[in-house]
C-alpha cells in the first residue's frame, strides 16, 4: 500500500519512484483547513490498498506549493493521475471515492492532459 503524505517530506516517495520507475502517481491536492479534504483522505488512503502498483500522494498545497508548480487549484479535492510519461487526469473531482476509482479503472484509456504539474519530474530533481 504505497500511500505517501508529502506535507512534511518526500524522501520516501522519491525512493519509491526510483525503485519503481513505472509506478503511476495518484496525487490529491488539498488544504489542511478543508473539511471536505479531511473526510476524503480516509477513503483515498483506503483506495491505495486496492491499487498497490500506484503511488498515492497526499499534498497540502499550502505546506508544499512547489509540488503544484505553476498550476492553480480552484477547488478541492483536485486530483492528478500520471504514469511514467504522461498525465492522464488533472482536475477537480466530487469528493466521492467512486469517481477516482472510475478514473483509475479507465487508466490508459484516458486522453493525455497537456497542462498539469509534473510531480514525478519535481521529485526526481529534489
Amino acid at each position: 500500500m504505497p500511500f505517501f503524505d508529502a506535507t512534511e517530506r518526500t524522501d520516501r516517495l522519491s525512493l519509491h519512484l526510483t525503485q519503481h520507475p513505472g509506478s503511476p502517481i495518484v496525487a490529491c491536492y488539498c488544504a489542511a483547513w478543508c473539511n471536505t479534504c479531511a473526510g476524503y483522505r480516509k477513503d483515498f488512503e483506503r483506495l491505495s490498498q486496492d491499487w498497490p502498483d500506484h503511488a498515492f500522494v497526499w499534498i497540502d498545497i499550502e505546506e508544499r506549493p512547489e509540488l503544484l508548480g505553476d498550476e492553480d487549484i480552484e477547488n478541492f479535492p483536485t486530483l492528478l493521475l500520471q504514469n511514467a510519461d504522461k498525465t492522464l487526469f488533472f482536475g477537480i473531482l466530487q469528493p466521492h471515492i467512486q469517481h477516482l476509482q472510475g478514473l483509475l479503472q479507465r487508466g490508459e484509456a484516458l486522453a493525455p492532459v497537456s497542462s498539469a504539474p509534473r510531480l514525478r519530474d519535481w521529485l526526481s530533481e529534489a
